[in-house]
């Protein structure tokens, strides 16, 4: 009997291909399709335009792994944070942050992280596996329902930033950006969705020569490689001189400006030297800089910036003509906010993989 296949890792053109096989008409694959990335269905009873026995074969030959909420965490600002079960029982966490007019949703690529930056929560985790497209997707859908349901607003922004390196998931991550993007799909348009690295070189040419629409943001953190090797092991293999270079090839081949996402940790990189630094280093190519005050976790070797520190930071790179803005954490109380995803409740099967793969 031939092994079940999840059916959410198929493109269109691969279920046309499957379908033509099996002889079926290639416009069920397309019906197909938009069940599962227009209508976010995840059984094939639901394709109710679907004849019985199509539904059947489906089921005999392609499954589902989908993700469902199990918690949710409402900060006193309004964020919310929630739990993702998966099929094997593994967990991750999305975030859901409002304003008046609109809602963004933070999503997860990684059941933990390989990276194991030392100012980040997840890293804490260990790394258990990659998410599937449709755990990714799902995540997306869900959010999207809770987002109406608790702010009365349609979801207008993704950033792929929560758990997990999302270039070291690259295929799965685009197949799910492209069912949220697609018109067969979510129809979301591209622009607003950003995929942040901590600086992959090699996958960030290939977004650009993969002509990726969304937008790109880098977790810079510092412009010394010295500084940036304390804080993110991967700078040791991937330095900043290879990200630079990648960066400015991604520009222009795409023209999209990225983001740099800098972290201020008080007496470590928050000093107008490190500002110098980052100037000199930005001078290639235009970018976009978030810093971001830095939320303390349980047995952090780093402190806040100070107010001081981080206006005169700011007033330096705005002096040299940059685009800059001070990024203020939410979801604090509910440890939502950046670098603070990590999910300490673990049902023993999750807890006994982890630690295998740690």
């Amino acid at each position: 009997m031939q092994e079940k296949k999840d059916i959410r890792q198929l493109s269109l053109e691969e279920l046309v291909l499957y379908f033509e096989k099996a002889g079926e008409k290639k416009f069920r694959a397309t019906q197909v399709y938009e069940w599962i990335w227009k209508k976010g269905a995840v059984s094939f009873d639901e394709m109710t335009n679907l004849s019985k026995s199509l539904r059947l074969f489906l089921e005999e030959n392609f499954f589902f792994h989908k993700a469902i909420i199990t918690e949710k965490h409402k900060s006193k600002d309004k964020t919310l944070k929630t739990v993702f079960s998966l099929f094997d029982e593994a967990l991750v966490e999305g975030v859901l942050i409002p304003t008046s007019t609109r809602v963004t949703a933070c999503i997860s690529t990684q059941v933990g992280c390989p990276l194991k930056c030392v100012f980040c929560a997840t890293g804490s985790m260990g790394y258990l596996r990659n998410l599937s497209a449709g755990e990714i997707f799902d995540q997306v859908v869900l959010l999207s329902k809770l987002a109406k349901e608790a702010y009365r607003l349609s979801l207008t922004n993704i950033v792929v930033m929560g758990m997990g390196e999302p270039l070291l998931n690259y295929k799965n991550t685009l197949i799910a950006i492209k069912g949220i993007t697609s018109p067969s799909g979510l129809g979301m348009s591209p622009d607003r969705i950003t995929l942040s690295t901590a600086g992959i070189p090699e996958m960030i040419r290939k977004l650009a020569d993969d002509k990726i629409k969304f937008n790109l943001s880098v977790s810079l953190h510092s412009a010394n490689d010295m500084k940036r090797n304390r804080l993110m092991p991967v700078n040791s293999t991937h330095p900043l001189d290879e990200i630079s270079k990648a960066i400015e090839y991604f520009h222009e081949k795409t023209g999209i400006r990225v983001t740099f996402e800098y972290l201020l940790l008080g007496g470590f990189n928050d000093q107008l030297t490190d500002a110098q630094q980052l100037a000199v280093f930005c001078k290639k190519f235009p970018v976009k800089i978030n810093l971001i005050e830095y939320n303390e976790t349980e047995n952090s070797e780093f402190k806040r910036s100070k107010p001081e520190d981080v206006l005169a930071f700011e007033d330096f790179l705005k002096n040299k003509n940059m685009l800059v803005q001070v990024r203020r954490s939410r979801g604090q109380d509910i440890a939502a906010a950046c670098g603070q995803l990590v999910k300490n409740i673990k049902s023993g099967n999750y807890d006994k993989k982890l630690k295998k793969n740690d």
